[in-house]
């Protein structure tokens, strides 16, 4: 279902609040954008998610996707347009996605440091769970593997690495990157917001697992 853009910069503000209370963007960390009618609406850099208003969230065009070009600021003149933007554009651009959620998960840093224990590349699976269901085309007997890729000093140093991870794995819509946190898409933000719920799911699965003592199930082939 559609969201009319007049509602969307509210929706981010609700959106950033849900997920501050899931311990998913603390610290000014994690961020947000939804593509409506009239371009990409994406809230500001390196501010407080829980208490961001509707007026603080960015409009960018949505056609050019090579650049970033603001289309109506935030109201105060000191807010950034999110570091995450390049990355979120991948999403955009090479998934035609309507949505895309970056969080700091620490079920997404746990297990993305349990797939790549080095900080290096990697890939996260999980195997024989319902909440597969909630991703794009898996069931519950699929295997889902969600690449895990360096991190950079600077978020949008990240764009080329995640732009490869993507192309390698087009069959799942999220990139965890080591040390830092995940990234989610959607072809809607219900979509979006789904499969970040399932996602941390299946990683919050891994490492209560890890600490059990269980060891993972064979793959299936």
């Amino acid at each position: 279902m559609n969201t009319p853009d007049e509602r969307i910069p509210e929706l981010i503000c609700e959106l950033c609040r849900q997920f501050y209370d899931l311990g998913w963007v603390s610290g000014t960390g994690g961020g947000i954008s939804i593509r409506g009618e009239a371009g990409i609406y994406m809230a500001p850099s390196g501010v407080q998610k829980e208490r961001i208003r509707p007026e603080d969230v960015f409009l960018l065009d949505g056609t050019d996707l090579s650049s970033c070009r603001v289309l109506r600021p935030a109201k105060d003149p000191s807010l950034r347009v999110s570091e995450c933007q390049p990355l979120f554009y991948n999403a955009y651009r090479l998934r035609d996605a309507g949505a895309v959620i970056h969080n700091h998960s620490i079920h997404a840093v746990l297990a993305a440091k349990m797939a790549a224990p080095d900080g290096g590349e990697g890939v996260f699976e999980s195997r024989d769970l319902e909440m597969h269901k909630g991703l794009r085309g898996k069931g519950c007997f699929d295997v889902v593997r969600v690449p895990v890729i360096p991190n950079t000093a600077r978020e949008a140093q990240l764009a080329d690495s995640l732009e490869r991870a993507m192309n390698e794995h087009p069959d799942v819509d999220a990139v965890l990157v080591a040390g830092h946190g995940i990234y989610v898409w959607g072809r809607t933000w219900q979509q979006a917001k789904t499969q970040a719920e399932c996602f941390d799911y299946l990683f919050k699965v891994a490492v209560y697992a890890k600490m059990a003592g269980l060891d993972a199930p064979p793959a299936r082939s």
